[in-house]
């Protein structure tokens, strides 16, 4: 079928591990399609991917990338749902850092008119973790208190949109002076600067020495640990990341001292549940369709420019998310 460019990791390592290359295009097995990519988000996953240090087992060589939009151009059998030619978005396993890439045709969903190829790319890992997050994991409802570490990330920006929306307050925290002002313009309450005094104490005295309903950490290490004691008793703990570390490894006793309920989440379970799935794409893509969502996209680089998508990333003053352009031609 001819080649294409990739951003390609032949082993883990530094940025220099990125290499832009011409290689086959992919064919569709059965049950996948095969999409020209127009956009492909960049996530933390891609970075650890390229690192080593994904918490999920990861094989090499390998293409980066795991959400795209684009538009189908080749439908593998056993497909009857989608057709050539469709505009569609797609979670995939790796690839999307690329012109073409194969998605599992059960994981991809046409976009509504109206959307953008650069909206529909930018929400499938942290819009339906966010959603997930909130309703599936959790049971967010109007009166809640949401803890959410990181809330100017991809990942807390929706979640602190989801959760106002549905009637939560919501408390957020930063670890960069700056980037407590979009969460703040989204309705988040308060948001705490992790470097200025004592987060606990500070939730603690915002919720009447209550403490939240539910917490949403991706930082790990000492952060998580400490959240525990900002979280009430019956209360619940949703961790989906270690940016900072690994955290303590003794959660039960954590759990213990309040009769909390912990969680460790991972989005690629939902996908093995159809109805789950299309429960969540339903609500991201009406919510964003609707415009009172926002993937908060901040910058777009073409495909060559990958390395600096990841510095970029990895410098932790980006308030938003990131795309790769892989059709220079795509709107």
């Amino acid at each position: 079928m001819g080649t294409m460019k990739a951003a390609k990791v032949d082993e883990p390592g530094g940025l220099n591990n990125i290499l832009i290359k011409e290689v086959g295009i992919p064919k569709p097995r059965p049950g996948q399609i095969l999409v020209k990519v127009s956009y492909c988000g960049c996530n933390w996953a891609d970075t650890q991917m390229r690192e080593g240090n994904y918490p999920h087992k990861t094989k090499y060589p390998l293409v980066l990338g795991m959400e795209v939009a684009g538009e189908v151009v080749d439908v593998g059998p056993n497909v009857s749902h989608l057709q050539l030619g469709q505009q569609v978005t797609a979670m995939v396993e790796g690839g999307g850092y690329a012109n073409f890439c194969v998605a599992n045709a059960g994981l991809a969903t046409t976009i509504p008119k109206g959307l953008s190829m650069a909206s529909a790319a930018a929400y499938p890992v942290q819009g339906l973790t966010a959603y997930h997050l909130l309703y599936t994991v959790g049971r967010i409802s109007a009166g809640d208190t949401v803890l959410v570490h990181a809330s100017g990330g991809g990942v807390g920006l929706f979640v602190t949109q989801l959760a106002v929306r549905a009637g939560a307050t919501v408390i957020g925290t930063v670890g960069t002076s700056g980037k407590e002002l979009k969460p703040l313009a989204y309705g988040a309450t308060n948001v705490i600067n992790l470097s200025q005094g004592n987060f606990v104490e500070q939730v603690l005295d915002l919720t009447g020495g209550h403490g939240v309903d539910l917490a949403i950490d991706s930082l790990g290490a000492t952060t998580l640990d400490k959240t525990f004691s900002a979280v009430r008793i019956l209360g619940q703990i949703i961790n989906i990341g270690e940016a900072e570390g690994q955290p303590i490894e003794n959660i039960r006793q954590r759990c213990l001292v309040r009769s909390q309920t912990f969680t460790r989440f991972h989005l690629g379970h939902v996908m093995e549940i159809p109805s789950l799935w299309k429960e969540g794409n339903d609500f991201v893509l009406g919510a964003l369709t609707a415009g009172w969502l926002d993937p908060t996209i901040v910058e777009i680089f073409p495909l060559e420019r990958a390395r600096d998508m990841h510095e970029r990333i990895e410098d932790r003053s980006n308030s938003g998310k990131l795309l790769l352009q892989a059709d220079p031609n795509a709107r």
